[in-house]
């Protein structure tokens, strides 16, 4: 069963800005990562989600009801973060939260107060004097409080320091133990990577693929920059049959997928004067995907 339904959603800005013809959907018990870079159409697509906005063509439901026409219907039942938080500034923490507590009708704020311990959060400063990091906590107590069974979460761990990173990530597979429905917008691979059964990749308000975690996992590749001690080696090593991603002066970067021990085996025969590994790009994993110059 699909709780969120989006069909042939389109939101024309002009100037190629907006999104078109998005269709995905989130199944019940479902973590669903929504992944692209920054601009890419995420919380455009989030805000249709809640009713914010009104498409010029498709449509988005939750759990069957149209998103624009019921969304005070959908919000006694949706935790929704957003990606930027509208806070009264000169309110405290706390005092936010209850009135954000109050407008949904929580009677009991013992998940209100689990979330602000576990999280380290210090609720009695004035939201205008806390940091980003700070207000992104009371964002995640807000949404989280209602123990809804359905959660909208825009860029949830922006401004979060890696330790709050990681307690985040283990909050959201607490509530997929759970069997709470997700949408999780993100440009952080590796944050859905952890999270996610499915992800959904935008780029230029366009979706470019919908895909397994797991198979997403398989496609990513390891990239390695070599520096060789002379221009030579680079010429030789070019013949070894790898693919290069980039050459310059004696520095050659290569991509590898799978089993790594001919490449290891293949520099043996080279003076390497340095190496270096890293995992491609999220817009490498985008070439992978929809084609371009790094397409395998």
């Amino acid at each position: 069963m699909n709780v969120i339904e989006i069909n042939n959603l389109t939101k024309d800005y002009g100037d190629k800005k907006g999104i078109f013809n998005i269709t995905f959907s989130v199944k019940k018990g479902e973590v669903l990562g929504f992944l692209g870079p920054n601009g890419a159409g995420k919380t455009t697509t989030i805000r249709h989600l809640m009713g914010f906005s009104k498409a010029d063509k498709g449509s988005c439901s939750i759990n069957g009801l149209s998103c624009f026409n019921n969304s005070s219907e959908i919000e006694k039942f949706l935790g929704y973060l957003p990606g930027e938080i509208a806070f009264l500034d000169d309110m405290t923490g706390i005092k936010f939260i209850k009135f954000v507590a109050e407008m949904k009708g929580i009677k009991n704020l013992s998940k209100a107060y689990e979330l602000i311990e576990r999280f380290e959060l210090n609720p009695n400063g004035k939201i205008k004097k806390m940091s980003k990091g700070m207000k992104q906590k009371i964002g995640i107590v807000c949404a989280f409080m209602q123990e809804p069974d359905i959660l909208i979460l825009d860029e949830p761990t922006s401004g979060l320091d890696p330790l709050m990173q990681n307690e985040f990530i283990k909050l959201i597979l607490d509530e997929k133990e759970k069997g709470r429905t997700i949408l999780m917008s993100s440009h952080s691979f590796e944050e859905i990577e952890k999270t996610c059964d499915r992800a959904a990749i935008i780029k230029q308000g366009e979706i470019v693929e919908v895909e397994n975690i797991s198979t997403l996992k398989e496609s990513k590749q390891k990239l390695y920059n070599i520096t060789f001690e002379n221009s030579d080696m680079v010429s030789n090593f070019i013949k070894e049959g790898f693919k290069i991603k980039e050459v310059e002066g004696n520095n050659v970067t290569i991509i590898v997928k799978g089993d790594i021990m001919p490449f290891i085996k293949a520099l043996g025969k080279y003076k390497v004067l340095s190496l270096e590994s890293y995992s491609q790009s999220l817009e490498d994993l985008f070439m992978h995907f929809y084609g371009g110059e790094n397409n395998d």
